[in-house]
């Protein structure tokens, strides 16, 4: 990410007002209620697209840094390419992170134009409970669409500061606002926040909930959760968790100006402001903007929740490389879950890629290019650890209990019992026990209350968690495994050494290990068999 993640026209007037390449087949109504709920499906060529162009586009994933998870693209309202990395899958929700901010800034949209919020109305007025004893000058200029636009005025994000507190309300309204509201761009998903928190508080629904009849339902979302504070008020800024198609979908939505099959379900007034540039961020390091802007994708821009985007695109978009991005001059959508630590170089394989193979009028059938892709598609898969599924010091070790050394993630023991092809990974503290079922040379599936897992870099607690396992021996005393949490754009890598009557376990998260060239573990065990 290149930049730190961390004056609306009074009201506009809105007043009160599977895998692979499937044929095009129509909707036939109630009689198919998965087919009316799915946006129809089509091949590349018929929507303008080359077969091989989108090819291309995969191969140059394999061989880039990025961790695809799923990737869905749209052409004129078809579905013309998707696909999934497993063990993430079509119907896993997976987190969002920052890309939630499009969605409530979605849900400020209803509620403006149901005349429950103008934009520049103050953001004091919605709790005057919750005001400092002194509300400063600039407190009282902070309006709704300072927070729509990363403008509050912060010297530093809030987010880090209000998560340490219960009451994130109040916590926010009593931080300094060291500019004037409106005069410069900080990324704080603290006012994102502050967001939800009005939508509830003048709708009396959570976001979810407000949001639930008025997008989800008519798009054909469901399953979908979002995080909370701890009063029970959506986190805004981060915590939704959605399928990929979903993603599809609410870029589709804004694509088509707020029409959903024919029907208005968001003003195009709004959709149009929503949408389009508010405010410049700032280059990186005192760079020349008009130079740094014709390579980077965080300096056209920041509208409301939503990025511009070069070539005339915008996007949501969320730590790690999830993205919904809109391409109205091609009539496209291309949503993508991810875990990079590159985000401007995973937009390069969409514009250097999929853009320029989009044409105005279909192309001829290519079947044998259509072939391939359909093959590649189906093939997709994220590598199982490298190794052998067994090793002689198996049947020596299996169902021993190793006691371990005092730590800071409080553990007391762990254990491994290797049986067939799987082995149950089982760690105590003084709450219980963690097992975690591991699959020797495949995926085995399951769900766990471990502390520390999933790994993630917002405030809340996910568990229990879904986790895909697999594990292989290094090497005669060194059995390793990842943990693939594919709700989630995380994994750990869980490395055990052993020497003797010792185990020497390490727990290194890929958050960690994209973050520096050679990561040290997040956590250390050492045990002694008894």
């Amino acid at each position: 990410m290149t930049l730190h993640r961390r004056s609306f026209l009074k009201q506009l007037g809105l007043g009160a007002a599977g895998l692979g390449l499937v044929s095009s087949w129509p909707i036939r109504g109630a009689a198919d209620e998965a087919a009316a709920r799915s946006l129809p499906r089509s091949t590349p060529e018929e929507q303008g697209v080359s077969s091989a162009a989108i090819l291309a586009f995969l191969e140059a994933i394999e061989k880039s840094e990025h961790e695809f998870h799923s990737f869905m693209l749209v052409r004129n309202g078809h579905v013309i390419a998707e696909g999934w990395w497993p063990p993430y899958r079509a119907t896993a929700n997976h987190m969002l992170y920052s890309l939630s901010k499009s969605f409530t800034s979605t849900a400020v949209g209803f509620a403006v134009s149901e005349g429950k919020i103008k934009v520049n109305d103050a953001v004091t007025s919605f709790f005057p409970d919750d005001l400092p004893a002194s509300v400063s000058e600039n407190l009282a200029a902070l309006q709704v669409k300072h927070l729509l636009t990363m403008s509050v005025g912060h010297a530093t994000d809030s987010t880090p500061i209000i998560g340490r507190e219960q009451d994130w309300v109040k916590t926010f309204l009593a931080l300094p606002i060291a500019n004037p509201p409106g005069s410069a761009f900080l990324y704080n998903s603290g006012g994102t926040y502050m967001l939800s928190a009005i939508v509830q508080k003048v709708s009396g629904q959570k976001v979810i909930d407000y949001l639930r009849p008025r997008l989800f339902e008519p798009l054909g979302i469901d399953g979908m959760t979002w995080e909370t504070c701890p009063r029970g008020i959506n986190t805004g800024g981060w915590g939704l968790s959605v399928q990929t198609e979903n993603l599809a979908k609410f870029g589709q939505l804004y694509l088509q100006a707020g029409l959903w099959r024919g029907r208005p379900l968001l003003p195009a007034a709004w959709i149009e402001e929503a949408t389009t540039s508010k405010i410049q961020q700032p280059p990186p390091h005192d760079a020349d903007l008009e130079k740094a802007k014709l390579t980077s994708d965080w300096l056209q821009g920041y509208c409301y929740q939503f990025w511009r985007c070069r070539h005339h695109a915008f996007r949501g978009d969320g730590a790690f490389g999830q993205y919904a991005i809109v391409m109205p001059d091609r009539k496209a959508v291309v949503a993508i879950t991810c875990e990079t630590s590159n985000m401007q170089s995973e937009l390069n394989l969409v514009w250097d890629f999929l853009l320029p193979a989009m044409q105005d009028n279909p192309l001829p059938a290519d079947g044998a290019s259509q072939g391939r892709l359909r093959q590649k598609l189906a093939a997709l898969a994220l590598p199982l650890p490298d190794g052998k599924a067994d090793s002689p010091l198996a049947v020596s070790i299996s169902g021993k209990t190793f006691k371990t050394e005092t730590n800071p993630a409080g553990m007391q023991s762990v254990s491994l019992r290797f049986q067939g092809d799987t082995c149950a990974f089982t760690l105590n503290d003084a709450q219980g026990e963690y097992p975690i079922q591991c699959g020797l040379g495949k995926w085995v599936e399951g769900i766990s209350n471990m502390p520390g897992i999933p790994p993630k870099i917002t405030v809340g607690d996910l568990r229990p968690c879904k986790i895909a396992a697999s594990g292989a021996w290094r090497d005669g005393n060194t059995f390793s495994m990842i943990w693939r949490f594919y709700e989630t754009p995380h994994s750990q890598t869980v490395t055990c050494r052993f020497d003797g009557d010792k185990v020497k376990i390490e727990f290194l998260t890929s958050i960690t290990q994209k973050s520096a060239p050679h990561p040290a573990p997040n956590i250390v065990l050492q045990g002694v068999a008894t």
